[in-house]
């Protein structure tokens, strides 16, 4: 379904093309508050909501919701995923996260290691990093033939539609940070020897590639935005301003699917319990 309302302004619309050097990643626009101070109390709201619409997930055990999450190193998917889903019953809730492919992955098809991790219903995951890597590196870094990604996207295209058909709404969220702020982060990791462990210096290779990485992701994203399974590019520059961008995503999305508890075929009235 279309987006309306407030979060419009970050959802892809199906047929639009993105231009990511014209999306403010530092703005703020919809922070209802004067300064950052105010930030706190919105989000434990929000927080709230979630874990209560996770619960009805879980128990009307109808419905399954896929979050895709992608951005560039540093832009921060571990510590969104980390603040804005950490109310939420872990039995209800899994991250999968996909790196670089193993030998046996390499072997099948590029979804294989993709469409098992899915998920089923009464289930909330999020995939940290997901099958758009199989499409972005290798046209950035050239690893095939360009056949190769321009047909994936088309494949991507089949398998989510797939997915949204068979019941699995479908959640993709890009956290779109600027390259000064990456340095600023990349400097933090090398200044700070607890964090040392973070850095990988591979990382500066494909920083080295910024231009054409954007390119990449505003062809892919431009290309894959559909109304079952939407795209936002959300600011992420400000760390607790994209943690309440996403939950605010995620909160509309699941209010979307007028979940209720399940209903009982039995009168709680007539049970007795024994001493």
């Amino acid at each position: 379904m279309p987006v309306t309302g407030a979060l419009e302004k970050y959802w892809v619309k199906p047929g639009s093309k993105v231009d990511l050097s014209k999306i403010d990643s530092n703005e703020r626009s919809l922070f209802r508050g004067k300064d950052k101070s105010e930030f706190e109390p919105q989000f434990r709201k929000l927080q709230h909501e979630l874990q209560e619409l996770q619960k009805l997930l879980y128990a009307q055990n109808k419905h399954r919701i896929l979050v895709v999450m992608q951005a560039m190193d540093t832009g921060g998917k571990d510590g969104c995923i980390k603040h804005v889903f950490s109310h939420i019953d872990p039995q209800g809730i899994h991250v999968r996260s996909f790196k670089k492919p193993s030998e046996e992955e390499l072997s099948y098809d590029f979804l294989w290691r993709v469409h098992s991790k899915v998920p089923h219903r009464g289930q909330l995951v999020i995939f940290n990093r997901s099958h758009y890597e199989d499409i972005i590196a290798v046209r950035v870094k050239k690893l095939f033939p360009d056949e190769v990604w321009k047909r994936r996207q088309q494949h991507v295209l089949d398998f989510e539609r797939m997915l949204a058909e068979e019941g699995t709404t479908i959640v993709k969220i890009f956290l779109h940070i600027s390259k000064e702020e990456q340095k600023r982060r990349l400097e933090a990791r090398l200044s700070n020897p607890e964090k040392h462990w973070k850095f990988n210096p591979d990382d500066l290779d494909d920083r080295a590639r910024w231009n054409d990485f954007m390119t990449a992701y505003e062809d892919v994203i431009s290309k894959t935005a559909t109304n079952s399974a939407p795209w936002f590019v959300v600011p992420a520059d400000r760390k607790w301003y994209r943690n309440l961008c996403v939950a605010r995503i995620m909160l509309d999305t699941m209010k979307k699917l007028h979940m209720e508890l399940p209903d009982i075929d039995w009168d709680p009235k007539s049970i007795q319990i024994g001493d």
